[in-house]
């Protein structure tokens, strides 16, 4: 069985940083491979969700 390694780094105030190969499966079913790093909106304000817009800096987010 093959092994990848994935890292997830939560940035303070900001978004998950996840590093490695993954596949996000969005809401309506379709599927985006990322290989290298992707930012996940962890504030619930991101126009492009499940990514990142930088949305966490106009609401101030603290997490």
């Amino acid at each position: 069985m093959k092994t990848s390694q994935v890292k997830i780094n939560v940035l303070p105030n900001g978004p998950l940083m996840v590093e490695g190969k993954v596949t996000v499966i969005k809401n309506d079913g379709k599927q985006e491979e990322k290989d290298e790093k992707t930012f996940l909106c962890r504030c619930g304000a991101s126009g492009n969700k499940p990514y990142c817009d930088g949305s966490h800096m106009r609401i101030n987010f603290v997490g």
